[in-house]
């Protein structure tokens, strides 16, 4: 199963959260905005000049940087009938 960064989530794509790759601190403050192994992320939308970008996740919308993104750990939902290894 490929495994790819929330910094690189495309526009209007949607992944799973699979992990934070952040101190504990800092990743339980994620989590209590919903940010939870499991959960559903999409893109919501970007500043002009690209940077923060907009996710949403369990009903919020959360402004991040690039190099916050790059540090939560996505994989791809399963399409029906597909077998992943």
């Amino acid at each position: 199963m490929a495994r790819f960064t929330l910094k690189d989530l495309g526009k209007y794509e949607e992944a799973i959260l699979e992990s934070i790759d952040l101190p504990e601190r800092d990743a339980r403050r994620f989590m209590e905005l919903g940010f939870l192994p499991g959960s559903v992320v999409s893109t919501a939308g970007r500043s002009p000049f690209g940077d923060p970008r907009v996710y949403r996740v369990d009903g919020s919308e959360v402004a991040l940087r690039r190099e916050t993104a790059a540090r939560l750990i996505l994989r791809r939902p399963r399409s029906p009938g597909r077998k992943d290894s």
